[in-house]
């Protein structure tokens, strides 16, 4: 068996070639979900981050300091 990488540089048309790879009885796709699943939970906490941050910024949030993260470590 061989394994072949593939870049899709437009995003849109991911689904589609999905479909149609997956009808293909002689490919095995590999589930990317797992990567996929963390890519999407990062990008959600680092929002929310920035979130924190704007919230800080303009006095309706307290965050800690560096010290009290340390401190809980």
């Amino acid at each position: 068996m061989k394994q072949l990488t593939v870049n899709i540089k437009d995003n849109s048309k991911i689904a589609f070639f999905m479909e149609l790879i997956k009808n293909f009885d002689f490919i095995e796709v590999q589930s990317l979900s797992a990567d996929t699943k963390y890519k999407k939970e990062f990008v959600k906490d680092l929002k929310e981050a920035f979130n924190d941050v704007k919230l800080h910024q303009a006095g309706k949030k307290k965050l800690k300091s560096a010290k009290e993260l340390l401190d809980e470590l």
